[in-house]
């Protein structure tokens, strides 16, 4: 498909820079293609009521790192100030990183995050650029490994907001809580899964006591989930890898709850995307440990999942694709252009949506 079918226009002032509190009083828009009214105006604390005993809701529960270091470059006396994301661990101490300015790096250089007079315990932090790759990746070596590294990442990082939150306001210490979800537990994402940021551990009560379930699966998000496609054809872009694990527990528990007639739903995108990596052709859910880099676009049949929770997505992005192959192009350009003109607040700190595909209503 053209990546033009995919674009719309969104009012700055729909993006949301802070997120709502408390997180459960996000609006929730319910889409649902079947019901003579497909659009539904809820808020996320409403789910209790919305969803039915039975189903089962599936989150990820990777951690977002402190990812993103303000650094100093060495090269012999020279100095020069640069900014690393990180995106993947390599090894115990070594990283792919995307690079600002990356024309400042070249293999050799060495690099100070922090320094001596730095509260952290370990002092500053140390890294050794060992190469350059395309459009700003570099590889980078740091002096510490294992658990000390972790611990100056920790101290020394910033929040690795998205760009078009990061664009218009530095991130700050609220950003450390509110980019994170309450049941984060598996370090390693350079990204959250925005649509569990919206779940409180009252919400969760109500929602065990109505008999909704909660499952977790671990989806490392990367930076590559902020890229934008550059091809002008769906079939020509290259979706970059990310872990991810569903257990055998896990995948045994998903399957008998759509055996006994209760509904699989993924809290964002990332969770859909390991499920359907993780799932055979009769929608059947198995264990998977492992790298994934799935692309769902329109025609490609979602068999695991019956309904989703997302935020809403970026124009001409793999996200917008996904919830299309979902729910349908026509329902979700109809669907975003309702958000739109309801004043509803998008992306990564936004609001929501609750999705139903189409002619699976039961």
């Amino acid at each position: 498909m053209r990546v033009d079918d995919f674009d719309f226009e969104l009012p700055g002032e729909r993006i949301a820079l802070r997120p709502a509190r408390p997180r459960d009083i996000a609006r929730l828009l319910c889409v649902d293609p079947d019901a003579g009214e497909p659009f539904q105006d809820r808020a996320i604390c409403d789910l209790p009521e919305i969803l039915e005993p039975g189903d089962a809701l599936v989150f990820n529960d990777t951690r977002v790192l402190a990812a993103r270091l303000e650094g100093l470059r060495h090269r012999g006396a020279a100095r020069a100030k640069v900014s690393l994301t990180l995106l993947k661990p390599l090894d115990s101490s070594k990283w792919t990183a995307l690079a600002r300015p990356a024309k400042r790096l070249r293999a050799g250089d060495r690099i100070e995050f922090g320094s001596r007079e730095n509260v952290c315990l370990l002092g500053c932090l140390w890294g050794c650029i060992e190469g350059r790759g395309e459009d700003g990746e570099v590889t980078i070596a740091f002096d510490f490994h294992g658990a000390a590294l972790d611990e100056a990442i920790a101290a020394l990082g910033q929040m690795p907001l998205p760009p078009y939150i990061a664009s218009r306001r530095p991130a700050d210490a609220h950003d450390r809580d509110d980019y994170q979800t309450v049941y984060a537990r598996e370090m390693g994402a350079v990204a959250a899964p925005t649509a569990g940021l919206h779940f409180t551990d009252e919400l969760f009560t109500r929602l065990e006591r109505r008999g909704i379930a909660r499952h977790f699966v671990t989806l490392h998000v990367g930076a590559g989930t902020f890229l934008p496609v550059k091809a002008d054809d769906t079939c020509d872009h290259v979706m970059h890898s990310e872990w991810g694990e569903v257990t055998r527990e896990t995948a045994d528990e998903l399957n008998e709850v759509r055996r006994a007639g209760g509904r699989v739903i993924a809290v964002g995108s990332t969770a859909l995307r390991l499920l359907e990596s993780a799932s055979d052709e009769r929608g059947k859910i198995g264990a998977f440990r492992g790298e994934t880099d799935i692309f769902i676009t329109p025609g490609v049949r979602i068999r695991a999942v019956d309904a989703m929770l997302t935020n809403f997505h970026l124009p001409r992005s793999t996200l917008f694709m996904l919830v299309a192959a979902f729910s349908g192009l026509d329902v979700m350009q109809r669907a975003y252009a309702h958000a739109i003109g309801r004043g509803y607040r998008f992306y990564s700190y936004g609001d929501a949506c609750l999705l139903t595909p189409a002619g699976r209503k039961e």
